[in-house]
């Protein structure tokens, strides 16, 4: 097994054999890179997650974060595995040369950041969130906030944040109480508290520029007259830093990823707090939501590379745990002990772990190679395509990614029975820090809300008629392989029963009924995520199916005998053998599922809004 983070195999059938990612080299975009750049950056990756990254990850699990006198100290060996990546220029590999990136394709940057999150999520949330920072002042931010900030944050030799939530509000972020007063020279003074701020303070680099929501001064109520400021720990006073009084007040004590500062903070309890505006007064949520997609996308790589990583140990264990004879002498006292990657109903979580990761990858990527096509599209019409793609995926990336992900790493734990449960293995920390990607970035009921309430209407459904018709032109081609039918069939099913839900939707939302929609958004988006992932599987059992017939041609492989000899042999045709098994079982397992809960969202069943609260527990 060549690493126990990543199937690199996979990874590279689905960047060059699905989506083709070394096709983006012929256009301009991205005509100095190559196939063969794109392994060297995916073999450094390899090497920096396993050998630097890797070996924190426990050590940053059990010491934690310790906070003394308002500054957060991470464990130590974060610090050099941490300077080892920036060192690399890994946070900054998609953006463009121009702002001091290296400009490669974001398809390959989704690749590597798997490697790394699946080595350590904690220790990726510093640089992660301080990509996303430094992107918003690329957009939005003046030549001289650029200079000042952006620079150095794209370089990661200062880091960032997103500064949202607070106590009273939540996730209705219209409710802040941050507030912001102009000073005389344009600036203005911050005062508020932010909580559950990830990466809010730590001591990996010398300063944190801080993206905080807050309301001017007279600004209209709720999300509309919200601004987004400019807040640095630490302000530029002549030639070197003075604080900014921004104080770390608490940091929390968590389930899981505690290597990463989730902190609450304080902004300007001594009045002496000052940030800079961003973009233009009251459009601090739509400055944010210019970082959604790319946030969302992350968190369901993040829980990507827990289920991976969870997925490889537990089918390492599997093979070398001896337990129990083989099924059919289980009741010969003396028959040897087998593996427990030979008890069926092993198998069965094995194949359930792998086609759902392997799903999952294959979505996740495609999203991130939607995102070069928009880069690249020679139209407006093209890129509006690809970027209607994105946008409807984007609640699926991350919400049906990070709840699957979740049971992939418990599923682990079960494969690992009572060892699982320990920390003498890592899947336990797996499934502890994989949690936390279904909660924040929009916990994913929002999620369902935003799939439900924005992107199915958006232009009167004009997204989801589009991506229907992407699966719909999948399904002609696969339909002319007869071998295929057993994948084929449950898929087109699914599909009919999403669209049938989807025009179900759209009826009650304009009747009185129109909670319904609202009441079944997660199970709407269940739905269709299992649908959207079929569709990854199946277009990768075409491509498979082909390239294992082509192997047997090559081999004369014309009998059943001779096929399974060959795929025992030969790794190529294991490899291609195993991802047509994993079509085949998501097909049969997962969406023929689709008529049964398309019927229960359609039921008209009402209980859980018609119940009065006082019936729910008697007190």
């Amino acid at each position: 097994m060549p690493n126990l983070l990543v199937d690199e195999r996979d990874q590279k059938f689905v960047l060059y054999e699905q989506l083709k990612v070394d096709e983006l080299c012929e256009t301009p975009k991205f005509a100095e890179f190559s196939r063969e750049m794109f392994d060297m950056v995916l073999d450094a990756a390899q090497k920096l997650a396993e050998k630097e990254l890797a070996p924190t990850n426990s050590d940053g699990d059990v010491k934690g974060l310790i906070l003394e006198n308002g500054q957060v100290k991470v464990p130590e060996s974060f610090h050099a595995a941490f300077s080892h990546y920036c060192e690399g220029g890994w946070a900054a590999l998609p953006i463009d040369q121009d702002m001091g990136g290296q400009g490669f394709p974001t398809a390959l940057y989704c690749a590597t950041m798997e490697l790394f999150c699946s080595a350590n999520m904690a220790l990726m949330m510093y640089p992660g969130l301080t990509i996303g920072a430094a992107r918003l002042l690329e957009i939005y931010g003046t030549e001289d906030q650029q200079r000042t900030y952006m620079d150095k944050m794209y370089s990661m030799e200062w880091c960032g944040t997103m500064c949202l939530t607070e106590p009273q509000a939540g996730s209705d972020v219209g409710a802040l109480r941050t507030k912001a007063v102009k000073k005389p020279d344009g600036s203005y003074s911050i005062n508020g508290s932010k909580i559950f701020i990830s990466a809010g303070d730590h001591d990996l680099a010398e300063n944190i520029i801080h993206m905080v929501l807050a309301r001017i001064e007279g600004a209209p109520a709720g999300t509309k007259g919200i601004s987004i400021f400019v807040v640095p720990k630490y302000r530029i006073e002549g030639d070197g830093l003075v604080p900014n009084d921004v104080s770390c007040v608490a940091i929390e004590h968590k389930m899981g990823i505690h290597g990463s500062a989730t902190s609450a903070l304080n902004f300007g309890e001594n009045d002496n707090c000052v940030g800079f505006l961003l973009g233009e007064e009251n459009q601090g949520m739509k400055i944010m939501f210019n970082m959604m997609n790319e946030a969302r996308l992350s968190v369901g790589m993040q829980g990507l590379s827990q289920a991976s990583g969870a997925y490889m140990q537990a089918l390492r264990y599997a093979k070398e745990r001896l337990q129990g004879p083989e099924i059919s002498t289980m009741k010969d006292p003396m028959a040897p002990k087998v593996p427990i990657i030979q008890h069926p109903d092993v198998r069965r979580m094995l194949m359930w772990m792998k086609s759902v990761t392997e799903g999952i990858r294959a979505l996740l990527y495609y999203a991130g190679y939607c995102e070069d096509r928009v880069r690249v599209a020679k139209t407006d019409e093209e890129g509006a395509k690809y970027q209607g793609f994105l946008d409807i995926l984007i609640p699926i990336c991350k919400a049906w990614s990070s709840d699957m992900a979740f049971r992939v790493t418990e599923m682990a734990i079960q494969i690992h029975g009572g060892y699982g449960y320990c920390r003498e293995y890592p899947v336990e920390q797996y499934m502890r820090d994989s949690k936390i990607t279904s909660i924040y970035e929009g916990t994913n009921g929002i999620q369902a809300l935003d799939l439900v309430g924005r992107k199915l209407s958006y232009h009167q459904g004009a997204l989801f008629k589009s991506i229907t018709l992407e699966t719909g032109n999948l399904l002609k081609t696969a339909k002319k392989n007869y071998r295929l039918k057993d994948i084929v069939e449950p898929f087109d099913v699914a599909r009919k029963q999403l669209i049938e839900v989807t025009r179900y939707f759209g009826l009650k939302s304009i009747t009185e009924d129109f909670m319904t929609p609202i009441l079944y958004a997660t199970p709407y988006l269940e739905l269709f995520g299992d649908v959207a992932v079929g569709f990854m599987l199946l277009w990768q059992a075409v491509i498979a199916d082909r390239r294992l017939q082509e192997l047997y041609d090559d081999a004369k492989a014309d009998t059943i005998e001779k096929k399974a000899e060959l795929v025992k042999t030969n790794r190529s045709a294991a490899f291609y053998r195993g991802k047509l098994a994993s079509a085949q079982f998501f097909a049969n397992s997962i969406l023929s599922l689709a008529p049964g809960k398309a019927r229960a969202i359609m039921s008209g069943e009402r209980s859980a809004i018609d119940l009065p609260e006082e019936s729910f527990a008697l007190s």
